[in-house]
């Protein structure tokens, strides 16, 4: 179970109150709220291995230099050194760290890669991976990992993660007629404001499903562009040809990367804390409580 940690712990700031605090009144909702959610998790699906994926660069420049919009509203400042910093609520952002040295004491494993996002992170482990591999996130990029025949799944959060939707070949075929590798070309062309994709102009979700069941792939799309015989109107044929250069590097930008060097690590589940002692100091002072000991509580024995 490979875990977009970042997204469930934004779902997580927003859906539990920030009436929910430490001892010393910071608010610990994200902290909290993530926990529960990883109890459950682990409570219904009893993963072997899970891995809190991680954005070491939630905006990596190489996909920047290429599409200069990538999630450009969502920059709070600019960095030369490192990694944009990324407009957060201000009392979501101290909540991050604590994250970090909770799944650390737990001995839950947390991958991450200098200039990628957790995204790539999820791509590089599935790929990898010889079994089942289940992926936990509210983003629908990673749809286009779902592929039925590897048993490659996405788990996507409707309400909590108590209600999911699971997302196969046969879901996305029903709701947007591609396969997981078809979603990725129906959003390079669809485009998406959330990360700053423009997409193609007057290139729309239903037009781009259409031209993919027509034309195969993004490739085959584009080929049709310069043959005269091609069924394609004079308005799309048009359209196409003007993004010609944005199509040529969108691909790099939407698919994520599944040759990220990653560090060692041990992605097995817990049978208990790995720092049983900073775990019980982490709790007292962040006022954990009952979340903690649910997720203690549903680990293997």
């Amino acid at each position: 179970m490979l875990l977009d940690t970042a997204s469930l712990y934004f779902r997580a700031y927003f859906g539990v109150p920030d009436s929910v605090r430490a001892p010393d009144g910071t608010p610990v909702n994200a902290v909290r709220g993530l926990l529960d959610f990883i109890a459950r998790l682990v409570q219904d699906h009893r993963p072997d291995d899970l891995v809190a994926c991680w954005d070491d660069d939630w905006r990596p420049h190489w996909r920047v230099e290429l599409i200069p919009s990538y999630k450009a509203h969502r920059v709070a400042e600019e960095s030369e050194q490192g990694p944009d910093e990324e407009e957060t609520p201000d009392t979501l952002s101290p909540q991050v760290p604590v994250i970090v040295d909770v799944l650390a004491a737990l001995g839950i494993a947390r991958v991450g890669a200098a200039g990628y996002e957790a995204d790539d992170v999820i791509g590089t482990l599935t790929a990898r991976a010889s079994g089942p591999v289940d992926i936990v996130t509210g983003d629908r990029d990673l749809f286009q990992l779902v592929d039925d025949a590897r048993q490659r799944r996405v788990l996507y959060p409707l309400k909590g993660v108590g209600t999911l939707q699971t997302t196969d070949e046969a879901w996305l075929r029903e709701k947007y007629g591609v396969d997981g590798p078809g979603y990725a070309d129906l959003a390079l062309l669809r485009g998406d404001p959330s990360d700053g994709l423009p997409g193609v102009p007057g290139i729309g979700e239903k037009t781009a499903a259409k031209l993919l069941a027509t034309f195969g792939d993004l490739a085959g799309i584009m080929a049709a562009v310069d043959d005269p015989a091609a069924k394609l109107t004079t308005a799309q044929r048009r359209r196409l040809y003007e993004a010609r250069e944005y199509v040529a590097v969108a691909p790099k930008v939407v698919r994520v990367a599944a040759d990220v060097p990653l560090p060692a690590f041990d992605a097995a589940l817990p049978t208990g804390p790995r720092d049983p002692a900073a775990l019980e100091e982490l709790s007292a002072r962040w006022g954990l409580g009952g979340s903690l000991q649910r997720l203690l509580a549903v680990l293997p024995r």
